[in-house]
This record gives C-alpha cells, structure tokens and sequence, in this order.
C-alpha cells in the first residue's frame, strides 16, 4: 500500500503534522486496469473522491471522463484540462441555478431522480441529455448509498417521460451498489432492474441509450476484495444476461477504486494512557480523527490498514481515537484495533488506502486544527 515512493518521500521531506501523500503512478495504474477490464465502458471518475489537481490533470491526460456533484469540481475538471463533452453533472440535487451555469460552461449530461430535478433541468439545460437513477439495496456494501438518491424503477418511466415532453432527451439510467461493494452479483441484480426499465419505456416509444453502472469498486483495506478483472466478467456477464444483443453504452464512476490505494496518512502517537489502573484496555490517540479526514471510521465502516514502526512485536486489542475536544472523535472502539505493546508516545504510524475521502472530508479548523495537507508526488 505505502509505495516506495511515498516512503522515500516521507523520509526525505520530514512533513510537520498529520498528512495525506498520494502517489501518481499509482492512479495511472488503477485507470489504465479499469479501461482494460471494461475496454468498451467509458471511465468517469468521482471527483468527490479526491480531487487534487495533478489526479485530475493526469486523468484528464490519460482521457478519462469525470463524475461532478457540483459548479466548483465542474470548474476543477475543465481547469484540469478536459473537455465539457466529457462531464456529468452526477448530482441529483441542484440549484436551478447551478444548473445554468453548468449549461453555460457547456455541460450537457444530467443525473436526476424525480420531475421535479428533470423540470429545473428542462428550464436551465434546455435541450440536455439526462439519465434517471434507480433505487438499488447496496446489500453488502462497506458505505451503502441507498435511500437518498435515487428513485423506484417504475417512477423513473414517469421521470423519463416527462423528460421527453420538456424537451430534454431521455439518456439513460443509473444506480449505485454502494461504496466499497465487494460483492461481484450486486450488479447483475441492478442490471436486472434496468433491463426492465429500458422495456418498459421502448414500448412507449422512448428508446434509452445508456447505463451508467456507477462506482462500488473497492479499495483493499484489511480484508481481500476481488480483482478489477473479477468486476470486469461480473459485469459483463450480468449485461449479456439482462441485454443480450442490445448493450447499450456503458459508464462507470469510480472514485475509491481509482484513489484509494494511491494515498497514505502519516500520523503521529500524541497519547497513550488507560481509563483505570487495572483497565485492561489501552487508548491510543492520534494526531489525526474523525474531523480530521478519516469520518469514514463512522460506524468503523471503513477498517484502514495501520503500519507502526514496531511492526512484529506482541500485539494488545487498542482504542484507536482522535485528538479533538469530541468525544465522537473515536475512530475504532466497538471493534479494538490491535497495536504493538511497545507503541509509544510520539511514533509516527502509516495509515494505508487513504487516498479517497479524506482530505475533501477534513473540517477546515475544527478545535483549531489545520486542514489535512496533502502531497501528490
């Protein structure tokens, strides 16, 4: 995970405080193995997962697309040196004004999962292509994301033809198996639903063209997940069973699966101590929490690998914490988090695959803490 470049870095640069340091060839890697698992899928990349300028300068580069919940990473995509041809406005709640803006800059590609997006869409974007998402039940995912977008596949049909009566040109569907999905029949049971849903609008004469797949591709912390090529067949076979001959277009979103493994934390052991002289249990308190880029510990949904310097010793089950005035600020307690005995105070450790979601999830100045910095070598 610590590539030996981030390592280098480190041990040369000596950066003061908690930091993230993402290392580029590792990004070109994961594009490169995801256009040639899904060679006739478009890439679009989550923007939201991570985007510091040099990823998306050197995705735009490779040729990659971009996935964009908003006017700023809009802005950051075409600042990086794509095109607007290439962008989808992937956010189902916009401002109308939002949209005209985007419209202006040249977007024309948007998610919606209700009439009332799809009519602020026709207003702003007049002429737009749009894509509905559906519902799916993100079963088995890490960080699932059902219930806030989208919408049940018999009204996206409303949504789609109310589309069409506005004007707008009724594209596609999409939908999300959740955040770090590890499970490869997740999508065969969303391509399912959108089989039905491309029916059902050809026989009242509206004729899709597209499915965006969304992202789910997940980021190897501590357990095993199976391979992009693994993803690749699922996939492909979930559309030959649910389309057969007639695949329409397809688009992926990944953003975890493109940065993840490109980014480690380092941080550093600020306190160690117990709640009582006979506690069996130590509290190891870092520079860096919840508030501090890794709110993807809520609910330790997502476990990061941890490299100490004392890596080999005997081993005792630890709460891992934060250093804010919040006691929120607890990133694994429900289930301990084994760590060297002889871990001291002022160790630096290695959190790994944290190159997604941490640094656009860092408070600005919560308790007065500096943003995460981030190195990009």
């Amino acid at each position: 995970m610590a590539t030996q470049r981030i390592l280098d870095f480190l041990a040369k640069e000596r950066p003061e405080g908690p930091c993230l340091v993402v290392d580029l060839d590792v990004v070109r890697r994961n594009f490169e193995a995801f256009r040639r698992t899904l060679p006739e899928t478009s890439v679009y990349y989550a923007v939201k997962a991570n985007p510091a300028p040099q990823i998306l300068g050197l995705l735009a580069e490779l040729g990659s697309c971009f996935d964009t919940a908003s006017v700023a990473e809009i802005e950051m995509v075409l600042a990086a040196g794509a095109t607007p041809g290439r962008i989808s406005y992937g956010n189902t709640i916009k401002k109308e004004r939002d949209i005209a803006r985007a419209f202006e800059l040249g977007v024309r590609l948007y998610a919606v999962d209700s009439v009332a997006e799809v009519e602020k869409v026709a207003r702003a974007a007049p002429g737009a292509k749009v894509f509905c998402r559906v519902l799916t039940d993100g079963a088995g995912a890490e960080w699932p994301l059902s219930r806030k977008f989208g919408c049940r596949r018999d009204m996206a049909i409303e949504v789609m033809e109310r589309a069409k009566a506005l004007g707008l040109v009724p594209h596609g569907l999409s939908f999300h198996v959740g955040s770090q999905q590890p499970d490869l029949d997740a999508w065969d049971r969303a391509l399912a639903d959108a089989s039905w849903t491309f029916k059902q609008l050809r026989r009242k004469r509206i004729r899709l063209s597209m499915v965006n797949l969304g992202g789910g591709f997940p980021t190897r912390y501590l357990k095993d997940v199976p391979s992009v090529d693994e993803y690749g067949q699922a996939i492909f076979g979930a559309l030959r069973r649910h389309f057969g001959n007639r695949i329409p277009e397809t688009i992926i979103e990944p953003g975890r699966g493109m940065v993840g493994d490109a980014g480690v934390i380092k941080t550093e052991v600020v306190l160690i101590s117990r709640k009582s002289a006979d506690d069996p249990t130590r509290w190891v308190y870092l520079d860096i929490g919840k508030f501090g880029g890794l709110a993807e510990t809520m609910d330790e949904a997502i476990r990061y690998p941890i490299r100490t310097p004392r890596d080999g010793d005997a081993v005792e089950p630890c709460v891992i914490a934060g250093p804010t005035c919040d006691s929120m600020d607890v990133l694994y307690e429900k289930v301990l988090y084994p760590l060297p005995v002889s871990l001291t105070i002022g160790d630096e450790l290695l959190i790994e695959a944290t190159g997604a979601y941490t640094t656009t999830y860092a408070s600005v100045a919560f308790n007065g803490f500096s943003p995460l910095q981030a190195y990009v070598i």
